[in-house]
């Protein structure tokens, strides 16, 4: 497997440096220039060839073994039937989650592990033991994906200072270069991606598979809206999108709020120099996985939250009490009713 692509890959580098290598030879001046014709630049030649041939077989080969290493899917959980499987077979996971350091692959692999077994119906006794009676582990699991978008949001909103009546502070903000940390926080998209759906994936799940209610009774599913919200208005802050407080008489909801892109000709200079910047592609790519995440999650309880929406009740339920880590309260309540009228975009 990957041996033919090697050997056709070594076959046409090491021809190439014989061909170079001869021109190479026929150019150069006395003592070293060798007659093209003679048997023993040939012999040399075909030398050449065969080790040349080996080398970049072997580098070839090589590098296609390290690259099936690090892209296969690494379980970390017990064997099935065994008796840590039986008694705590999230323990394996969480370890790595919890205890690795936060750049290393071991990390990331775990991230990836989580997040196949969140999002697919492969090893479901996994999954199922998230939802065990005493909801510790549903709520250590739900804390190590909300961590590293808690990180996103208050690292994008430390640059726009986390105020909604600042258009100046904002423009000015925007109109500056690129500032290095947002930068390198964008750049871990695929972390964020892996948190995102993994944690909406299980909340989701959480309505048929939690039979002990935990996903509810912990408030795990309010800080997992109130913070994929929060994170996603951090992002579309940052990208240039900008939530105004307006008179009442100009509400579409609750709490005095209506989404609008910034109108002054500063921002929208700034918004053309943030869409030609390097980290464009990142922070829309960050924006669409929060937003589909989102999605999954008001579509699952869709029928919950419209019932709490018509009783005043939506924000007890799925927004947490506590000061968010970007924006108000206010601002995530109204940007879940966008989400539950599928008018979010």
């Amino acid at each position: 497997m990957g041996v033919p692509s090697a050997a056709r890959k070594a076959f046409k580098l090491s021809f190439l440096a014989s061909v170079i290598s001869g021109v190479l030879l026929e150019l150069l001046p006395h003592p070293f220039k060798y007659a093209v014709a003679t048997p023993r630049f040939f012999v040399e030649q075909i030398s050449s060839l065969a080790t040349t041939f080996v080398i970049f077989f072997s580098w070839e080969l090589t590098h296609h073994l390290h690259w099936v290493l690090h892209t296969k899917r690494s379980i970390f959980a017990p064997p099935k039937g065994s008796a840590a499987a039986e008694t705590n077979p999230s323990e394996h996971l969480l370890s790595a989650l919890e205890e690795t350091n936060p750049t290393s692959l071991l990390r990331y692999l775990a991230h990836l592990d989580l997040c196949m077994v969140c999002e697919n119906n492969v090893d479901t006794w996994r999954r199922a033991g998230f939802f065990e009676e005493t909801g510790e582990t549903y709520k250590r699991v739900v804390a190590v994906c909300l961590k590293p978008l808690e990180h996103l949001a208050t690292k994008l909103g430390e640059g726009s200072g986390n105020s909604v009546d600042k258009a100046t502070q904002l423009s000015n903000q925007l109109l500056s270069p690129t500032d290095l940390k947002n930068v390198e926080e964008l750049y871990n998209f695929q972390l964020y991606a892996w948190c995102s759906r993994s944690v909406a994936s299980l909340t989701a799940c959480s309505r048929k598979e939690d039979k002990f209610g935990v996903a509810q009774l912990s408030g795990s599913n309010a800080a997992v809206v109130s913070t994929l919200l929060s994170c996603l208005l951090a992002v579309e802050n940052f990208m240039g999108k900008k939530t105004n407080l307006q008179p009442s008489n100009q509400l579409l909801g609750p709490a005095g709020i209506k989404w609008a892109t910034v109108n002054s000709g500063r921002v929208d200079v700034a918004a053309g120099k943030r869409r030609s910047g390097p980290v464009n592609s990142k922070a829309y790519a960050i924006a669409d996985v929060l937003k589909t995440s989102i999605y999954q999650i008001v579509s699952a309880f869709q029928d919950e939250m419209s019932a709490g929406a018509k009783a005043n009740l939506l924000e007890k339920d799925w927004i947490t009490t506590g000061k968010p880590v970007f924006g108000t309260r206010e601002m995530l309540i109204q940007k879940l009713r966008i989400f539950l009228d599928f008018r979010a975009t």
